[in-house]
């Protein structure tokens, strides 16, 4: 008799979308693909809504029965006919349900009002990452090498200047800037937390959709936003906790009621999880900054583990659970206990220098091509780093599968595009320090707690080499 496997996808809409988004994944999941879903049927449980369907092998050799109980947390029941079900299915299986759920919670966002605030801090309203900040938050609160890439162009001033002396100072001055990154991501964080602030205040209002569909060819698009600025003047900058009947006066306003169901309030101890990593991992508390922006993101920057900031956004905080913040907060202390912005400072320093006084003639021959080579080995070498963090995280959080759980939705779309072989290609190859998704959730999964490696950095990089050498 074949075991049934039950596990639990998040989610972050209210309960009055379970029908709704059952529907969706039913639409644009199992019925786009009739040849791999049968005997798709909805019904209802105890009161919630559910979803069944068979996952069939080629000739109906094998099948997955599923059924999907639209709770919250989704409840996700997978029963395997015989152990001829290939190895690795169910993981995908439920990598695409995540994937669907965060696609339905894609469109949600769209019509959801959020509102976030620290006590003892100023009260501000969610902004959109400009460009120009998000180019900023890149440099200081990555790992260096976006710095490098613009200090190239300070370098043609320099030499004008310095002459044969110039790349000394330009590292030179990369390296002090280095020193105090820490203190500059303070900087870019609309606010600090800390022992006496140690929690993150976020409130959604989910409008139905059709009600935001009739709001905006009624009023047009820039209503929301002025919805949101009225529903923040009079309750957060006031400092008042906003409820349905504060914000329903707004609502009247466009001819809508405040439901509280579509009302959610959500608290996270930010500095308790950052402390509790940081006590795993056995360095001290980092400076700890959040950014009021809805893209999920979280960084780590320093010269050491004793002068380090983390930067989390709103939006990490909203679109996860707390335990797989603290997973990812977990790959964050991994970085900075193998000090690798210091690491990473030296790598593409040492490509620098050597450019100009060894390998100047290979330069000046072919600029594009020498940085299309020297760069592409500068960021696969980063990848080992990204890795390595992810496999500490592994060891010392002990949650493998969760933070798995948490990079498939903060980069689902990414994981869309990676399964078209031609795109994971590129993914290896591009500019980015971060391998791709598919690789890191796939190697995580593969993962049993206890993780123990002797020496995380060296299996990260034959990790990463396998990893690419299996995508060609």
């Amino acid at each position: 008799m074949s075991t049934t496997l039950v596990s639990y996808i998040d989610t972050e809409v209210s309960p009055v979308y379970a029908g709704d988004l059952l529907d969706f994944v039913q639409r644009h999941y199992l019925l786009s693909q009739p040849e791999s879903f049968v005997d798709v049927k909805k019904s209802v449980i105890d009161h919630d809504s559910s979803l069944s369907f068979k996952a069939v092998g080629p000739q109906a050799a094998w099948h997955v029965d599923v059924e999907i109980i639209g709770r919250k947390p989704l409840e996700v029941r997978m029963t395997p006919s015989d152990a001829t079900v290939p190895e690795g299915l169910i993981s995908q299986l439920r990598e695409d349900l995540i994937i669907a759920v965060q696609l339905f919670e894609e469109k949600v966002r769209n019509t959801t009002l959020y509102f976030a605030w620290i006590e003892g801090e100023k009260i501000i309203p969610e902004t959109l990452p400009s460009t120009r900040r998000r180019a900023t938050e890149r440099v200081f609160a990555g790992n260096m090498l976006y710095l490098y890439i613009i200090t190239i162009a300070a370098s043609i001033l320099l030499f004008s200047l310095l002459g044969y002396y110039a790349p000394i100072a330009i590292i030179g001055v990369q390296f002090i800037i280095l020193l105090f990154t820490d203190k500059i991501t303070l900087r870019l964080g609309k606010w600090r937390v800390d022992p006496d602030n140690p929690i993150v205040h976020l409130l959604q209002y989910e409008l139905p959709m059709e009600e935001y569909q009739a709001l905006q060819s009624k009023y047009g698009p820039n209503t929301l936003l002025k919805m949101k600025t009225e529903i923040y003047e009079n309750t957060l900058a006031l400092g008042v906790e906003p409820n349905c009947e504060l914000g329903g006066r707004v609502l009247s306003k466009y001819g809508f009621a405040c439901d509280p169901q579509r009302m959610s309030v959500k608290k996270v101890d930010v500095y308790g999880l950052v402390k509790r990593t940081a006590d795993r991992f056995g360095i001290p508390v980092p400076k700890i900054v959040i950014s009021n922006s809805m893209l999920p993101n979280a960084a780590a920057t320093g010269p050491s583990p004793s002068h380090g900031a983390i930067l989390i956004t709103t939006g990490l905080l909203v679109q996860l659970e707390e335990d797989e913040i603290f997973s990812v907060v977990g790959h964050e202390m991994g970085h900075l206990v193998g000090r690798d912005p210091l690491y990473l400072f030296a790598l593409t320093g040492s490509e620098f220098l050597l450019r100009l006084y060894v390998f100047l003639p290979f330069f000046l021959l072919s600029p594009f091509l020498y940085l299309l080579i020297a760069m592409g080995v500068v960021y696969f070498i980063a990848k080992f780093f990204e890795a390595r963090a992810d496999l500490e995280s592994a060891m010392v959080i002990g949650q493998p599968e969760v933070l798995a759980d948490a990079l498939t939705k903060i980069g689902f779309r990414r994981l869309q595009f990676e399964r078209m072989p031609g795109f994971r290609i590129q993914d290896w190859l591009n500019w980015d320090p971060h391998p791709p998704v598919y690789f890191r959730v796939n190697r995580l999964e593969r993962m049993k707690a206890p993780v123990e490696v002797r020496h995380p950095l060296i299996q990260s990089a034959k990790d990463v080499i396998n990893g690419f050498r299996a995508a060609l």
